[in-house]
């Protein structure tokens, strides 16, 4: 009998379930959104190194950065797998008559490729005898190729940077040139290359290193050993105040995910208003249909019928009402999502939490608020209810 009612009034039934639907769909396609694209941040960001800590080594007016020693003293310490200096400079470049502007040009070591072999697209990298013989070779990145080497294989060309003669030994790939990682080391998009940090220090006219990658041999001691290096790196700047710091990637990263969860679930919050709304709906149309079908309700009633079956009619109603709206709406948030994801350019994951809380929630919407009209249908009087007929 309920749900012959609901067919019967198509148009209520739909206009009623409308609200569940809108609700249901904007929980889903928020939270599944908010995942892939937060998702695709959070692989990008963890590109940049977790088992690795970055130090920045200010220094003090007597003295500027890490010399050579500091940084054996470094690389020798307990659950240090090795090093890696970077020098950072912006210089002008040329390739026979064809010449760039603003150029990121970074100094290396061997450990930065080694420690991630995703690097180097063709060619090779930089090792350890270019570092100790200043060899003057570098990589160039994808951006610097069209527009210096357009048409010509680059690898085995001579670069001029900074008015040292360098040969083109290997292509850096697009994971070495993402967004995050260009932006967190500073480049322009006028091109990245990268030479020895020996080279580098020559062209910058520094002796000292003023930042450089630690890397982690067991991650499960990354506190200990970072405080460790603060220990070593106080040593190595007299105890004075702000000379270095320390980021931890996987503490900047552990933070991020807490932050994206929270904004998660602010948002699901957000969604869920509409859900009650539809709530509010779906108890306005069981008040009405209760008023309308008195007189169905009292010759039930004087049939036989016992108020709790007549209770267990009406919440089947307003349960099948929010429940059917609860699966349209998580369908309806699936393809969202997905149309979102190509849009956005993101990976596309289904979110069986969303779409558990989105139809769960409606369900037990249809209950709590269908509950109120039910127990006014149970309680009417059936002699009052059958003075009309």
């Amino acid at each position: 009998m309920a749900l012959s009612n609901i067919i019967h009034n198509k148009m209520r039934s739909f206009l009623t379930t409308l609200g569940i639907v809108i609700g249901v769909t904007a929980i889903i396609a928020l939270i599944t959104i908010v995942q892939s694209v937060t998702g695709e941040m959070t692989s990008q960001f963890a590109a940049l190194g977790t088992g690795k800590v970055t130090v920045n080594a200010r220094g003090t007016a007597l003295k500027t950065g890490l010399t050579a020693n500091d940084l054996q003293t470094l690389s020798t310490m307990d659950n240090v797998s090795g090093i890696s200096p970077s020098v950072s400079l912006t210089l002008s470049v040329q390739a026979d008559n064809a010449w760039e502007e603003e150029v990121s040009v970074e100094g290396k070591n061997e450990l930065y490729f080694q420690h991630d072999d995703t690097l180097v697209a063709r060619g090779r990298e930089i090792n350890y005898v270019d570092v100790e013989s200043n060899n003057r070779v570098c990589l160039v990145d994808q951006t610097l190729i069209e527009k210096l080497f357009y048409g010509i294989d680059p690898i085995g060309q001579t670069l001029n940077i900074g008015g040292i003669r360098h040969t083109v030994v290997g292509v850096l790939s697009d994971s070495a040139n993402s967004d995050v990682m260009r932006q967190a080391q500073g480049a322009s998009n006028n091109g990245r290359v990268v030479i020895p940090y020996t080279g580098a220090l020559k062209l910058s006219g520094q002796q000292t290193i003023t930042s450089l990658e630690v890397y982690i041999a067991d991650t499960d001691k990354t506190d200990q050993t970072i405080t460790d290096l603060e220990h070593a790196l106080d040593a190595a700047f007299n105890f004075k105040d702000d000379s270095y710091s320390i980021i931890n990637m996987q503490s900047l990263l552990d933070t991020m995910n807490t932050m994206i969860s929270m904004m998660t679930l602010l948002l699901a919050g957000i969604a869920s208003i509409s859900l009650l709304v539809g709530g509010i709906g779906i108890m306005n149309m069981m008040l009405v249909s209760v008023t309308e079908r008195t007189n169905e309700i009292g010759l039930r009633k004087a049939l036989g019928a016992q108020p709790g079956q007549i209770q267990e009619q009406f919440l089947i109603e307003s349960f099948t009402l929010s429940l059917l709206g609860g699966i349209i709406g998580a369908i309806l948030g699936v393809g969202l999502s997905a149309l979102f994801a190509v849009l956005l350019g993101t990976g596309f994951t289904i979110s069986w939490m969303a779409i558990s809380l989105g139809v769960i929630f409606s369900a037990a919407v249809g209950i709590v608020f269908g509950w109120a009209p039910a127990r006014n249908a149970s309680n009417l009087n059936p002699i009052d209810a059958l003075r009309s007929v």
